[in-house]
C-alpha cells in the first residue's frame, strides 16, 4: 500500500488523508472532559427524568428483567437516541417483551409487545388482554393475536 500511495495515487492518498484526520480527532478526544458545570447539570436533568429503576418495586406485580435505557453506551458514544426503549418484565408464569416508540412530530407512543406463557411457551396465547400502566397516569390497553403479540397507538 505503501508504495501504491508513493507512485501518487491522488484518489487514494485522499482517502488516506481523511482517515489521518479522523484517528487524530479520536486520539484527542479520548482525553476530553466535559466541564464539571456540565456534568452537573446533565446529572440533575437525568435525576429528575424518572429514568431511574428500581429491579421489584413493591407497588408493581411484575419483575423489570432488561431495560434498554439501563444499558451503557458504547465507548465514544456521546449519545443515542431515545425514541426506542425495549423492556422485558416477568410475573411468573407470564413474561412480556415491550418495545415503546415515540411517534415523530408528537406525544403518542407506540406500545409493541409480546405474551408469553412460561409454563407453555410453545402455545401462543391469543385473545388475551393485556393492561400495562407507566404508574402516571398512562394506560394502555390491547388483545393479543394469534401469536401473543399486540401493538396499541397512545
Amino acid at each position: 500500500m505503501k508504495e501504491h500511495l508513493e507512485q501518487g495515487c491522488k484518489s487514494c492518498s485522499k482517502i488516506v488523508s481523511v482517515w489521518q484526520r479522523v484517528r487524530q480527532t479520536a486520539e484527542a478526544k479520548t482525553n476530553y472532559r466535559p466541564p464539571s458545570d456540565a456534568v452537573r447539570i446533565a446529572k440533575a436533568s437525568f435525576a429528575g427524568s424518572n429514568l431511574t429503576v428500581e429491579q421489584k418495586r413493591t407497588d408493581s406485580l411484575a419483575e423489570l428483567l432488561f431495560d434498554s435505557f439501563l444499558q451503557p453506551a458504547l465507548e465514544g458514544v456521546r449519545s443515542s437516541s431515545i425514541g426506542t426503549r425495549q423492556l422485558l418484565y416477568r410475573a411468573d408464569p407470564f413474561q412480556i417483551d415491550l418495545l415503546i416508540e415515540s411517534q415523530a412530530g408528537g406525544p403518542n407512543v407506540v406500545v409493541t409487545g409480546q405474551l408469553l406463557d412460561l409454563r407453555h411457551p410453545e402455545i401462543a396465547g391469543h385473545n388475551q388482554q393485556v393492561t400495562l400502566s407507566n404508574l402516571r397516569g398512562c394506560v394502555v390497553q390491547a388483545t393479543t393475536n394469534q401469536f401473543g403479540e399486540f401493538c396499541q397507538e397512545n
